[in-house]
């Protein structure tokens, strides 16, 4: 029954799916005063290679675009137009000749950096470029301070690794794709978003809750999509400089090149070090480590609209050398010292292919494809750590409707090939799999932006160590009044776990490190599933002619087999499935308003109710703050003629109280964490469109954690741990960048 399920969903990728359309016609007034309608006016979406051209009645039919709202229409001897759309499917335009330009007065406001749309079905939020610059530079997993949906904080005092959280839930539960294509998972989990630069990242999309069927089964909490920069859209040149107070040296360096009307390519450089030495807490360990690394990345992108195709070809190698430890240059050792050394190498390709049929512009096919060889060498002290991923991914894409755009389908197929090699601890224990799938899948979505619209998806997957299974998962949004929506959401997902490269935190202690084997295809044992279904709204508001919001979201996590990390045991860390329940609850309230036209205002307050049965009980997660609150306040001065302005950012983050392990020998907060708050800033001089300077501070309040190492004088026990961190080690950091453009 199962395989012929499957080879249904396979014949139904045979049928179509669409895109949504924006339609009118284009047109001017002549002498007459009688309309004309114009015939081969270009319109398109700025900042992207989808455009079309109007035929000899004036009509044109585009697609939207995901990463612009802004669409440009130009023609000889009219005046350029431009208009930001926003919630409508039709637009006429009407053209003005050059002869008859008067002189303009604009009236600018900026566009929001963080958007939410009232339209989509998904609970989506779309991060711009210029988000993360408010960042203190340098990687993706730096560049959600100012972002109320993620979560971050330190794994270990070690390793100086910050991981981020949605919902309540780590990294391993959320999908990161890179326009797409799944990226950080398995050996990447922990360090894969911090060998992103962020200077890299035109975009990012964040959704809520389970993802879309089109992006395989692994999305539980959520999925986080990162858009690179477009050869096409790029200035010639860029470069970004950037040195911290703590001796962390940045180097950015693009190179755009046009080599035809229809080929074009783009160099990326990052380079990155620093050899300084800090020990402020005098425990006899590096307050962050000493690394140096080197990313290159070269991508082509191909575009012809005359025949509806866009193509993209890139190349990536990443080298990266950690180090970390005890200070051996500044301390006494009798013994010989605890270190850490992480090296590692990768290697990326991919190729990606898009057809939308001119002539049927919501008929349209796409293919990618994928591969990376991850190369991970490391050691924490004593113990060992070597894992190698030689991973292989493709997916098949078809889009068109049935009947009108209000009624669409999507289906395809998608093909996983993942090869590990993992060695692990003073056993020099080999732990080697081959994990390969394929999955069918197909979704219907059905969008009347009037009041309802519906994303309803299923996939069957056949996968060699998980089995074969079906993943449903549906997306409702109803708007009963303007200004006004709801969204609700239920989906179902599975985890082919990596134990060791998801925790590479429990190297750094003096644990036991145990597995109770099941006989399952993991370790011994049985993969994770998990249910997600939340409930979000949506309230804008007009306050003093200017706009804001209130989103209140709601979303509960129930797991299956979860594989449970256990910390609770003094010398011990176990891991084993679950038995009983497992739940994370999240629970959000969020304001966004304008202040005025140069102000924007961005406050939440989040609570978490994570819990699970452990051997020892059914506990709230380690680790995991029971509230947050967050305080977001953007001031830009109105830009002059040549582009300067000042960009001024402030953000306040009040992180609650989390619960210690047991035997964390804390008994000073009696098992809990205490409170604290978090302060970042940064300043930017806008000198031109072309140069800018910024100065900034993380942790600007100088909150640390005092003995984020236990038993740093014993590195060699079974009591050393460096995992209990739940506050900063370092404060502040104080640093200054340079961008230019040429």
């Amino acid at each position: 029954m199962k395989i012929k399920l499957f080879f249904f969903i396979i014949f139904l990728s045979l049928n179509s799916y669409s895109q949504e359309l924006l339609s009118g016609k284009i047109s001017f007034l002549n002498k007459e005063n009688k309309i004309v309608f114009l015939e081969g006016a270009s319109v398109y979406w700025k900042d992207s290679s989808i455009g079309v051209i109007s035929d000899k009645n004036g009509n044109y039919s585009i697609p939207f675009s995901e990463n612009s709202n802004i669409l440009v229409v130009k023609m000889l001897g009219f005046k350029e137009y431009s208009l930001t759309i926003n919630n409508v499917k039709t637009y006429d335009f009407k053209l003005i000749e050059e002869s008859n330009e008067l002189n303009e007065v604009i009236v600018s406001k900026r566009k929001n950096t963080i958007q939410k749309s009232y339209f989509k079905t998904q609970n989506i939020v779309n991060v711009s470029s210029d988000e993360l610059l408010k960042a203190a530079c340098c990687n993706v997993s730096e560049s959600f301070e100012t972002n109320p949906s993620i979560d971050v904080s330190y794994s270990n005092a070690i390793t100086g690794v910050k991981q981020v959280r949605m919902l309540g839930l780590e990294s391993p539960y959320l999908l990161i794709t890179e326009e797409n294509i799944p990226m950080v998972r398995g050996a990447s989990q922990v360090y894969g978003l911090s060998f992103i630069p962020g200077p890299w990242v035109e975009s990012m999309q964040i959704t809520k809750g389970t993802g879309s069927v089109v992006n395989g089964f692994e999305s539980i909490s959520g999925q986080i999509n990162i858009e690179l920069k477009k050869p096409v859209n790029e200035a010639p040149v860029f470069i970004n400089v950037f040195r911290s107070e703590m001796g962390r040296n940045e180097f950015n360096f693009h190179l755009n090149k046009k080599l035809n009307p229809k080929l074009n390519t783009i160099f990326f450089v990052h380079a990155d070090n620093n050899t300084s030495i800090h020990d402020n807490n005098s425990d006899g360990f590096l307050d962050h480590p000493t690394f140096k690394g080197f990313n290159f990345f070269n991508r082509y992108q191909y575009t012809d609209l005359e025949k509806g195709i866009v193509s993209f070809l890139g190349f990536r190698y990443m080298k990266n050398d950690k180090k970390a430890g005890e200070d051996v240059a500044n301390l006494k050792l009798k013994r010989m010292a605890w270190v850490s050394e992480i090296k590692t190498d990768r290697f990326d390709s991919n190729f990606k292919l898009g057809y939308v049929n001119p002539r049927i512009p919501y008929r349209s096919t796409g293919f990618q494809m994928a591969y990376s060889a991850h190369n991970q060498k490391s050691f924490f002290g004593l113990r060992d750590y070597n894992i190698k991923q030689n991973s292989f991914y493709s997916s098949f894409l078809y889009n068109s409707i049935i009947g009108n755009t209000m009624n669409k389908i999507k289906t395809g197929l998608n093909f996983y090939y993942d090869d590990f090699e993992e060695i692990v601890d003073q056993t020099k224990t080999n732990y080697n799999r081959i994990d390969k799938s394929i999955g069918g899948f197909f979704e219907y979505s059905y969008d009347n932006l009037d009041d309802v619209s519906l994303v309803a998806g299923l996939r069957y997957d056949i996968h060699n160590n998980l089995g074969s299974f079906l993943t449903p998962r549906m997306h409702v949004r109803y708007q009963p009044f303007e200004k006004s929506v709801l969204r609700f959401s239920i989906g179902s997902g599975r985890k082919s776990s990596n134990i060791f490269s998801e925790n590479q935190e429990i190297f750094s202690t003096g644990r036991e490190i145990k597995i109770k084997n099941e006989n399952g295809n993991f370790y011994g044992l049985t993969p994770e599933k998990a249910l997600n279904y939340g409930l979000s709204f949506r309230q804008g508001f007009n306050l003093n002619n200017q706009d804001g919001d209130i989103t209140i979201d709601y979303y509960v996590t129930d797991f299956e087999n979860q594989i449970v990390v256990d910390w609770e045991k003094q010398g011990q860390l176990s891991f084993y499935n679950l038995e009983g329940k497992s739940y994370a609850k999240s629970f959000q309230i969020e304001l966004d308003y304008s202040i005025s036209n140069n102000i924007n205002f961005k406050s939440a307050f989040k609570n978490y109710n994570v819990k699970k049965q452990y051997n020892s009980g059914f506990k709230q997660n380690p680790l995991t703050p029971k509230n947050r609150f967050f305080i977001n306040i953007d001031f830009f001065s109105t830009p002059k003629n040549n582009g300067s302005q000042w960009k001024f950012d402030f953000t306040y983050n009040r992180i609650g109280k989390q619960r210690l392990p047991i035997h964390s020998d804390q008994s000073l907060f009696n098992g809990w964490s205490p409170s604290y708050t978090l302060l970042n800033s940064q300043l930017t001089r806008v000198f031109s469109e072309n140069f800018e300077i910024y100065f900034g501070g993380e942790n600007i309040g100088s909150y640390t954690q005092e003995n984020p190492i236990l038993s740093s004088e014993n590195p060699f026990g079974m009591n050393f741990d460096s995992t209990l961190v739940y506050a900063p080690i370092i404060a502040p950091m104080l640093y200054l960048g340079i961008r230019l453009k040429l």
